[in-house]
């Protein structure tokens, strides 16, 4: 009879699989209730965790999912978040799959297909049939998949800085084996992470509270038991976004879409490993949001012209402004 159950186990772990349930030792303070849609992808029980927010005055019946980058949690877009509640909406806000509290598995294969599938399973577990997609940085790529993946559920598409927006190894950029990405994880510290978001998300710029994202990141790089798994998953997600572009695709987009562009940014993936010529061609968003939003059917475009990568940190109150003025307008 033991072993009948001995083989009962095992049986059920290799049909289902390992779980990686979230950890408990990243004890960073998110704004609201976290809660845990429990998945099973690539053979893993996966928990990914998010937050729903509900509306704090009058009701639209709408919802708006917020999509975070790479360098990024569901947490940095608090104020965002908070707006939009108080406009009326219901707000809903994943970590991904390998991202801050959700599960970190120590393989995995992060596609954007993949991480669209995922967010969708949350909405679906959530009944939620239809939404608005705001995305940034990676959130953004993320954003355009979703929204060529489930045109049905997207009603709206809105991309703050979003990458992808051009195609880095048609344009030179040198593939790098994962290995390697892997060990330039393992390197990231507080220093790096402020010196490449200085000049990439702030125009060389600097206030106090910024630290609180770059604090956020390397305590996610530090964290005990999970570190060097968090840097694989990052490892894994930037060759993900290198070999899979969506800019060949953004003329399929059938939602109505909002551009919100800072034209100091010149994030680019891959440049810190590319010759200097390639290096000079890549991450000029001051003509790459105009190309974008020209091939997307109906798109609208509002650029920052002196703000950098993240202008929703870097100026909040112009970049919230520019967002509802369309929202308001597109309803």
């Amino acid at each position: 009879m033991r072993s009948t159950a001995c083989l009962l186990t095992l049986l059920v772990s290799t049909v289902f699989g390992q779980s990686f349930v979230p950890s408990s030792t990243w004890n960073y303070t998110y704004p609201w209730p976290v809660k845990y849609h429990n998945l099973t992808s690539q053979r893993l029980n996966l928990s990914m965790a998010y937050m729903d927010v509900a509306p704090t005055s009058y009701a639209t019946n709408k919802t708006i999912l917020l999509l975070h980058g790479k360098n990024f949690c569901g947490a940095t877009w608090e104020d965002t978040a908070r707006r939009l509640s108080t406009q009326g909406y219901r707000v809903i806000v994943p970590d991904q799959i390998g991202f801050c509290k959700s599960s970190k598995p120590p393989s995995y294969q992060f596609t954007l297909q993949q991480l669209a599938f995922n967010t969708n399973s949350l909405l679906q577990s959530l009944s939620i049939t239809k939404a608005y997609v705001l995305g940034h940085s990676m959130g953004g790529m993320l954003a355009t998949r979703f929204a060529l993946m489930y045109p049905n559920v997207t009603s709206h598409l809105i991309l703050t800085n979003p990458i992808g927006l051009e195609d880095w190894k048609a344009l030179g950029v040198p593939w790098r084996p994962i290995d390697l990405l892997y060990q330039d994880e393992l390197k990231t510290n507080y220093t790096s992470i402020r010196n490449y978001q200085q000049a990439t998300y702030y125009v060389n710029t600097w206030k106090p509270e910024y630290d609180v994202w770059v604090n956020m990141l390397v305590s996610l790089y530090r964290l005990p038991g999970e570190s060097t798994t968090f840097a694989y998953n990052m490892a894994l997600t930037t060759d993900a976004v290198l070999t899979q572009p969506i800019a060949y695709e953004f003329g399929l987009v059938k939602a109505k879409s909002l551009l919100l562009i800072g034209t100091k940014d010149n994030t680019a993936i891959g440049k810190a490993w590319s010759p200097p010529d390639v290096q000079a061609k890549l991450g000029n968003y001051s003509v790459l949001g105009k190309e974008t939003a020209a091939k997307i059917p109906g798109a609208e475009l509002v650029e920052f012209a002196d703000l950098g990568h993240s202008p929703q940190v870097q100026d909040s109150e112009r970049y919230h402004q520019a967002l509802f003025e369309w929202l308001r307008r597109v309803q």
